[in-house]
């Protein structure tokens, strides 16, 4: 199965001050550097988004994912 461009469901807390997006599970951060990342840096971060699996977007909505 092939993943998105991007982990983002367009629920982003991180613009709300949180410091983990409970949309997508990435970090301000990595939101801010994605479209700069490389491949390598963004499995990476889809490697412990998938492993923690809290995010939204791997609960409640898992049909944008």
């Amino acid at each position: 199965m092939s993943r998105p461009s991007s982990p983002c469901i367009a629920i982003c807390s991180t613009s709300q001050g949180d410091d983990v997006c409970k949309g997508c599970g990435r970090t301000f951060e990595e939101v801010c550097a994605w479209l700069f990342m490389d491949e390598a840096q963004q499995e990476v971060v889809w490697s412990r988004i998938d492993t923690e699996a809290t995010a939204l977007r791997y609960t409640t909505y898992k049909e944008r994912a």
